[in-house]
């Protein structure tokens, strides 16, 4: 198992201090960084790239669904809080799994163990370039009104423009995320995601059916049986990308 890079994000330096001593039960969790506050954690989150977030809700200023708000790249997310209230709304926001302050030894491990079953089954890595890019296997974070969701990128099926923001498909939910599609695209990894027209972004992976259409235009049928116009440039542009 290779080495997990962890990172604490937490207010209180007790609780720090008591995950750390739990990480030391767990050799193959590396420490490269704790934080008090919100705006520190995301400066260390987006300088060390971490598997795991081990995050407090409940911070002075900012709580830690606002910092999963700030990250383009959201990291495998144990939170840890003494406020069992929040307990059902962190599993909306679909984190691998939350520990009640005070954390006890075993069911600590059994959050590892959880973290280690989710990495192995991660083995794609990120493109290098002037502007990193997402993969499918990258997470990230969606809140619309009182709803929120940690959201793979290679289940979204579609994003659309609506005003100055983005609507997201994936599974049966359609939310808004707070980012034009401009934005969004050039996070998007390029084999997979294709910008259909100045609407909409697809994911090739989610495509049902391509439909001949009207003036050498293309029509696909999404996994959802969402309906998308591809228009005509992109159309000989898309035939060419699957070899059509």
């Amino acid at each position: 198992m290779k080495t997990i890079k962890t990172v604490i994000v937490e207010d209180s330096r007790l609780a720090r201090n008591e995950i750390k001593e739990l990480l030391k039960q767990h050799p193959e969790l590396e420490l490269v960084g704790e934080a008090e506050n919100v705006d520190d954690g995301f400066e260390l989150i987006n300088a060390t790239k971490p598997d795991l977030l081990l995050l407090d809700i409940n911070m002075p200023e900012k709580d830690g669904f606002e910092l999963l708000e700030m990250l383009d790249d959201v990291p495998m997310t144990v939170f840890t809080t003494a406020f069992d209230e929040y307990a059902i709304k962190s599993f909306e926001y679909n984190a691998l799994d939350y520990l009640l302050k005070p954390i006890n030894d075993k069911r600590f491990g059994q959050a590892i163990e959880k973290v280690k079953i989710k990495l192995e089954g991660t083995t794609e890595s990120s493109t290098t370039s002037t502007i990193e890019k997402l993969t499918n296997s990258s997470q990230i974070f969606i809140k619309d009104g009182e709803k929120c969701w940690l959201v793979k990128i290679g289940d979204i099926l579609l994003f659309e423009i609506v005003g100055n923001y983005s609507r997201v498909y994936f599974q049966d939910q359609k939310p808004m995320l707070y980012k034009s599609l401009n934005q969004v695209e050039e996070k998007l990894p390029e084999d997979n995601f294709f910008r259909v027209n100045r609407q909409q972004i697809i994911n090739m992976n989610h495509i049902k059916n391509v439909v001949p259409w009207f003036n050498g235009k293309l029509k696909l049928v999404m996994n959802n049986n969402e309906e998308v116009e591809v228009s005509r440039r992109q159309s000989y542009i898309f035939k060419d990308k699957m070899s059509l």
